[in-house]
């Protein structure tokens, strides 16, 4: 078993689930920087559960879930409660931040690889095939005021994404960011 560590934070890592990366660390900058003490937290996509791990540290509650059973096992392993659904399939009860990594990646038919990995990366052609799922969803468990935490790339289009938001009722405002090799990541904040 090998383990990542972020600032302060180590987590374990089991196989066949996403290892935490520039992506997660700007997820966790950006929930510690716009958590609100005393908070309910749903992290939508877990992965090891390293968000969420962060998370724990300010807030009442944290829920974690991902598709993965590989995922919720590693996340479990690192002290979160996570169960195993499809973005909010189950899920009851409303939170004051749902947080979201998910698959971002524009990926074509024959770039896809197959078993956990298209999971954890394929974003469908636009990149943008599960987060249209999860802005049309996430409302109806966001309590009045919550808000909603969303890593994008620039390789997903960050004004397409920031339109589905607001199409679907949020405001919505780019809190923190990273430039790469070949993209920028972005956290956008939706209220």
């Amino acid at each position: 078993m090998i383990s990542i560590t972020y600032r302060d934070r180590t987590v374990q890592l089991l196989p066949n689930i996403y290892e935490p990366a520039e992506d997660s660390f700007l997820l966790v900058d950006a929930l510690l920087e716009n958590i609100r003490p005393g908070s309910h937290v749903l992290e939508v996509g877990c992965g090891s559960g390293i968000v969420s791990v962060f998370a724990l540290e300010r807030c009442v509650s944290v829920v974690a879930t991902d598709i993965n059973p590989h995922a919720v096992r590693c996340a479990r392993l690192n002290g979160i409660d996570a169960v195993r659904t499809d973005l909010f399939a189950g899920i009851k009860g409303t939170f004051d931040m749902v947080v979201f990594n998910p698959p971002y990646l524009p990926t074509s038919e024959d770039e896809r690889v197959g078993g956990w990995d298209d999971l954890m990366l394929d974003g469908g052609m636009s990149g943008r095939d599960i987060i249209s799922r999860f802005v049309e969803e996430v409302g109806t468990h966001l309590k009045t005021n919550g808000q909603v935490l969303l890593l994008i790339s620039s390789l997903t289009g960050i004004n397409e994404v920031t339109s589905l938001m607001q199409d679907a009722g949020m405001s919505v405002e780019q809190v923190a960011e990273s430039r790469h090799f070949f993209e920028k990541l972005v956290v956008l904040k939706g209220l």
